[in-house]
């Protein structure tokens, strides 16, 4: 089987327009984000962060694990990642979605 190499997403994104595209969010969105502690530094006249900082600062904010997929990630792994989490919470069946269905009902 051959090793997947990252193809189209650079590692650091520079610029407000690639982190919003990473983001799938408008400039205006990701510089309020800033603002309120994404994690972003300024090179210059640009602000730069990484594919990693990002992730981190979205599971940390949401209180769940994050990870926004890309091109070349590996969904089973992350479908894996995400039940696993769900299964170590305590009292999943009370946080089900609003209009789904327990088993039992």
């Amino acid at each position: 089987m051959p090793k997947r190499t990252k193809l189209s997403q650079p590692e650091t994104l520079k610029g407000w327009q690639q982190i919003a595209a990473f983001l799938g969010e408008p400039v205006s969105v990701v510089q309020r984000w800033a603002g309120d502690g994404m994690p972003v530094r300024r090179e210059g006249r640009f602000v730069t962060t990484t594919v990693d900082q990002l992730n981190e600062w979205l599971g940390k904010e949401s209180g769940k694990p994050v990870h926004v997929a890309v091109e070349n990630t590996d969904l089973t792994a992350e479908l894996k990642r995400g039940l696993s989490f769900v299964r170590k919470q305590p009292n999943s069946e009370s946080k089900r979605l609003p209009g789904t269905k327990s088993k039992a009902s």
